[in-house]
């Protein structure tokens, strides 16, 4: 049955032109998968373009040699990702985890470049998506390397709720201290104060944020430096998490 536009619940396909759409519809694959799938790893063939939809989540992982995996960057409904600027298949740089689980749109990547090729403007529409998520990936180095462990938690906590538009996240203590690159007991004291600041309430494998607002006062710039170059790039595909859900 053809998908409509209602059904995509993912924002940079809702951002294509109609031609465009009708050029890359009937290749686009119904998948789910659960939280912790791994899609892929360092040297695989990337042989798919994946869309998260809704609240699903996928994270890009940079494994060092101590066995640590450094998360570079957080995609949901506003992206997409593997090969969609690449021109076929290309082995993984990084590797790339369902964070959240649910639903996303999958396509051969043989299947995009035949799209790609009849439509110019599907190619430029992907390539400004792509500088888009350099641009995430250029703010995340430096902020890993200038702001503290209590901002980049809070960044972290509002990137995955406005993407989800969720205040209850499924993750634990340790998966995000690990995401991170930040010990343990470093994370600890940071959530210790956001709870006794009634910031955040912590349960079994789950952080649910109890003030958002306060939350965005403790995070850094950041989400808000890589909104802005959505905005400029790709009017309308950013998550906005300042709605009506906005807790106090």
């Amino acid at each position: 049955m053809p998908v409509s536009f209602d059904e995509l619940d993912n924002n940079l396909l809702r951002a294509l032109k109609p031609d465009d759409w009708a050029v890359l519809q009937p290749h686009l694959e119904d998948w789910s998968a659960h939280s912790g799938l791994m899609i892929h790893e360092p040297g695989d063939t990337v042989r798919h373009a994946y869309f998260p939809r809704a609240a699903s989540l996928i994270s890009y992982f940079v494994d060092l040699s101590d066995g640590q995996g450094i998360e570079t960057v957080l995609v949901g409904r506003e992206g997409a990702i593997g090969g969609i600027v690449s021109q076929g298949k290309l082995p993984a740089f990084a590797r790339a985890v369902v964070q959240v689980g649910g639903s996303f749109w999958r396509i051969d990547l043989a299947q995009l470049e035949e799209a790609k090729s009849q439509s110019p403007s599907l190619r430029h529409l992907f390539a400004r998506y792509a500088d888009c998520l350099l641009a995430q990936i250029f703010q995340s180095v430096a902020c890993n390397a200038a702001h503290s462990i209590e901002q980049r938690t809070a960044k972290w906590l509002l990137a995955a709720m406005d993407r989800t538009g969720r205040h209850d996240l499924t993750l634990t203590q340790e998966q995000l201290a690990a995401m991170l690159g930040v010990g343990r007991s470093y994370l600890s004291r940071v959530f210790r104060e956001l709870r006794d600041d009634g910031v955040i309430e912590t349960r079994r494998g789950r952080i649910v944020v109890q003030k958002s607002l306060r939350l965005r006062s403790i995070a850094c710039e950041c989400n808000a430096a890589v909104s802005r170059h959505f905005e400029a790039v790709l009017k309308g595909v950013y998550p906005n998490g300042h709605n009506g859900s906005e807790k106090h």
